[in-house]
């Protein structure tokens, strides 16, 4: 899932060019796909499968993001004295809200959202959330039950990081939409997500492929990995203006257990331009 990584790496051009035995690998998994019946079903229990996931591993398998403010300028680049409202779509168990806190984020406030009720009581059960800083809740991004909590053109800053790959493709106008509305004008989305042909796309055995790019896990769980064009073609579509939107290299590192393997994700930096106002359809 997501990378504990190494910070160098750099930005690069193009979707990896594949080695014949990795080509054969890819070829491999078209061998034995996901029925259309079960592909239905991981739809259906998605949440159950993130619920289950939480339960099983709590709060111990993702590490805390402190790499955000390294990678994205935008969380730093304000005066201290500056209300900033921010949201984080997909927050799992905090790993990204909670880092910045612990950094002195003290000018801004937070709303942390995600499918999983189970990671949300995990992230209200910290012993850094105050309800005078944080606002974590349950809501699913395919629909418009955020609004529910957060009011259009309210937020400065919102995040999806290591969240749309695990919607299902025919969902992602509707999570962009929704980034959009709640954005104000000149506020920025912060992206980042598996890229093609990344080392864990290439692991996936028979069995395992829903359809093209797009993954079921051994837990239920899915991972779609994106190439730059395609997350050009949302966020544009959706009204955004592109200020970054590259492969980058990192690195997933555990000098105890002796691992030490490239990955690539995409990574996006997408602002809401100042003169619009909210979007009532998804592209």
């Amino acid at each position: 899932m997501e990378a504990d990584e190494n910070p160098d790496g750099l930005p690069y051009q193009g979707v990896k060019i594949l080695s014949e035995e990795e080509k054969q690998r890819l070829e491999a998994q078209n061998s034995r796909m996901i029925t259309e019946a079960r592909a239905a079903w991981l739809e259906r229990e998605a949440k159950r499968h993130w619920d289950i996931f939480y339960k099983r591993n709590e709060t111990k398998f993702f590490k805390d993001r402190h790499w955000t403010t390294r990678e994205f300028q935008e969380l730093i680049n304000f005066d201290v004295d500056q209300k900033i409202v921010y949201l984080e779509m997909g927050c799992g168990v905090g790993n990204m809200v909670f880092p910045l806190i612990e950094e002195g984020f003290s000018n801004f406030y937070f709303y942390a959202c995600d499918f999983s009720p189970r990671a949300v009581e995990f992230v209200k059960s910290n012993k850094l959330y105050d309800e005078n800083k944080i606002k974590a809740f349950c809501a699913d991004l395919t629909t418009d039950d955020l609004y529910n909590n957060v009011e259009k053109e309210s937020v400065d800053i919102c995040s999806l990081i290591f969240v749309l790959s695990a919607i299902h493709p025919a969902c992602w106008s509707q999570v962009a939409k929704l980034a959009y509305n709640v954005l104000k004008p000149g506020g920025v989305l912060l992206f980042r997500d598996y890229g093609r042909y990344d080392m864990a796309q290439l692991r996936f055995k028979p069995g395992h492929k829903i359809s093209e790019n797009f993954y079921m896990r051994q837990d239920g769980t899915r991972s779609y990995f994106f190439t730059d064009d395609e997350l050009a073609h949302l966020f544009v579509g959706a009204g955004f203006e592109i200020h970054m939107n590259d492969y980058v290299q990192r690195r997933t590192v555990n000098f105890k257990e002796g691992i030490d393997v490239p990955r690539i994700f995409v990574q996006g930096k997408y602002k809401k331009p100042v003169a619009d106002g909210i979007v009532e359809k998804a592209s």
